[in-house]
């Protein structure tokens, strides 16, 4: 806890359920100085609702008529709300994490209003153009006055870029923390399994919800018909489906593609970990996993073109885009059996020491110190 914060003086802006869970570290270790903004990116209960709870978060003060929309009406509206919020309750800095569209808003807004900005998760780089996030953390990391970088690439692909070192700190990824924090003792983790009917190390559990996976019929028809026909195999697929998900299944008539699959409703974090913590194998789109399977000594395929966490692939991961590519290098992964999975769990994550939000808390504490002491300078 850092009393010497004022109560409410950092503001934490996010917008979805990755945020919550990375942010969340950061949010407990700045204690009550915290003011956590949510722009309802991703709002209800069962994505964002039931999360404030598990994590321990206070209530959020929530943007209106955002989530929805598309990216340009999000990015537009949380910024004129945001900034309304700043002018009448100036924060004394401003906190966001990765690269979503409340990420930008919420850095624009600090900017606009010269708030001190820092921004975790700082320096990730898919080099693929075609990523809105990739612009969106391009930009963040632009206008940011404290960058912390994750990794060593992370703080190398900004130096590339020509920031200045002085802004960027080391700080590892709280993601590590958070999946230490969350995951279920081993006695919950078993009457999980014994619920759903799975033995430990035999089923895999899939998600998919990134646009470039579903918003075109053909490739979310690929990515489902592979799934689909591991199950078919008699491996037990699980798959918690995301709301976006499951509308684009329906709208596009492939729900018996889902026949063989044991389809979940959206899953709480510490479920969601317990149930990879003992995955033969995870199939995903989603960045966040790419962290967490390093965390928890699983293997992942990532269905996606490009990732901008290439530290994951070295031992954990395997890049693929949609096709038959997903069956056969699930089935090799699957083939490693209990050896290949004991070999994961002794490898260290790439993602750091567990000490990341300490790191970060303690940055955001000294930025008054570090304006006071500018002040001066500049009226020189």
């Amino acid at each position: 806890m850092y009393s010497a914060l004022p109560t409410r003086s950092v503001a934490v802006v996010l917008g979805t359920r990755p945020e919550l869970v990375k942010l969340a570290p950061v949010i407990h270790r700045l204690g009550p100085a915290a003011r956590l903004i949510h722009t309802g990116q991703h709002w209800d209960e069962a994505m964002s609702g039931q999360f404030l709870d598990e994590l321990g978060l206070p209530e959020p003060e929530l943007l209106s008529s955002v989530g929805g929309t598309s990216r340009a009406v999000q990015i537009g509206r949380s910024l004129e709300q945001l900034d309304a919020l700043f002018a009448a309750d100036r924060p004394s800095a401003v906190v966001v994490q990765g690269d979503t569209n409340a990420t930008l808003a919420g850095a624009l807004a600090a900017n606009a209003r010269g708030i001190p900005l820092v921004h975790v998760e700082a320096g990730l780089r898919s080099h693929d153009p075609a990523m809105p996030e990739e612009h969106n953390r391009i930009l963040v990391d632009a206008v940011s006055d404290v960058l912390c970088a994750a990794t060593a690439e992370n703080r190398a692909n900004l130096l590339a870029e020509g920031v200045d070192a002085e802004r960027i700190a080391m700080t590892g990824n709280t993601v590590v923390e958070a999946v230490r924090s969350h995951l279920p003792h081993a006695e919950e983790r078993d009457a999980l399994l014994a619920r759903h009917g799975l033995s430990p190390d035999r089923y895999v559990l899939a998600t998919v919800h990134r646009p470039e996976n579903t918003d075109d019929t053909a490739t979310l028809r690929t990515v489902l018909t592979e799934l689909s026909g591991l199950a078919d195999e008699g491996v037990p697929v699980l798959l918690p489906l995301h709301p976006r998900t499951r509308g684009r299944i329906e709208a596009e008539r492939l729900g018996h593609l889902l026949d063989g699959i044991r389809v979940l409703e959206p899953l709480g974090y510490g479920d969601f970990l317990a149930l990879a913590r003992h995955a033969a194998l995870l199939i995903s789109d989603s960045g966040g996993i790419q962290e967490e399977c390093t965390v928890l000594g699983r293997p992942l395929i990532v269905v996606r073109r490009s990732t901008e966490r290439p530290e994951s692939m070295a031992h954990f991961a395997h890049l693929v885009n949609p096709g038959p590519e997903i069956g056969r290098l699930a089935r090799l992964r699957l083939a490693e059996g209990d050896l290949g999975l004991r070999r994961l769990e002794r490898l260290p994550s790439p993602y750091g020491d567990g000490h990341a939000a300490d790191r970060i808390a303690a940055l955001v504490a000294a930025l008054p110190e570090m304006a006071a002491a500018a002040e001066p300078a500049l009226a020189a």
